[in-house]
């Protein structure tokens, strides 16, 4: 393990709370197991800790999110995850390989959704040949946790988003009978309907076999 990590472990148990943890775990369905410290401590923690140490150098990057992803506390994973966000726009193209086998490995909204709408976001963004590999990869896996992702990268695209891509991929998905496949949809349509609401009405109008929760989400904030 990473002495980075090894330093970072040691901080976070020193504040471990066991009464918050039990609470924390049963609102993740009982998914993963916790330290028991809630979000304003544990940023805190991790800027006084960064403060101290500074951020990892971006050749370990990749070693010290594995190692903090492999810990079975669900705030190591949060950990990861606020790192990777914090250098997002200096990583190589290569570590799209590190963000795959995040996404894959203990996934659940909570992390996959942070790194599909930020920092899949910001590499794709930034690696035009590299998203064109992956977004044809992911958008057809059988793991619907990389689907999901690639419904949800372009959240943060805003006037860049492109639309026409996003309702290919939902047109890919439709029937699907998947919670966060049909929250994804719907999530996605909604972000881009601040942006452009018309579109997006005409688009649920037209899909007739849009999923009732997708549907939902969708019109939430502009209506019929």
């Amino acid at each position: 393990m990473q002495p980075y990590v090894l330093s970072l472990k040691t901080l976070f148990e020193q504040n471990a709370n066991p009464a918050q943890a039990a609470p924390m775990k049963k609102y993740m369905r009982d998914q993963f197991d916790y330290l028991g410290i809630k979000t304003p401590l544990r940023v805190a923690l991790q800027n006084k800790f960064i403060k101290e140490n500074g951020l990892p150098p971006l050749d370990e990057l990749d070693s010290i999110s594995r190692d903090l992803w492999g810990l079975p506390q669900r705030e190591f994973q949060y950990a990861a995850t606020s790192l990777i966000g914090r250098l997002e726009n200096k990583l190589e193209p290569e570590f799209i390989t590190t963000l795959e086998y995040l996404l894959v490995t203990k996934s659940w909204w909570d992390t996959v959704d942070t790194l599909a709408g930020h920092t899949v976001g910001t590499h794709f963004k930034r690696f035009p040949k590299v998203r064109e590999k992956y977004l044809k990869e992911w958008r057809k896996a059988d793991n619907f946790w990389l689907r999901r992702t690639a419904l949800l990268f372009q959240l943060g695209y805003k006037k860049d988003t492109n639309f026409d891509l996003l309702c290919e991929i939902i047109h890919e998905n439709l029937g699907s009978d998947e919670f966060f496949i049909n929250k994804a949809i719907g999530w996605a349509l909604r972000q881009y309907a601040w942006t452009d609401p018309k579109p997006v009405k005409k688009f649920v109008k037209a899909t007739k076999d849009l999923h009732p929760l997708s549907r939902r989400e969708a019109l939430k904030n502009i209506g019929e």
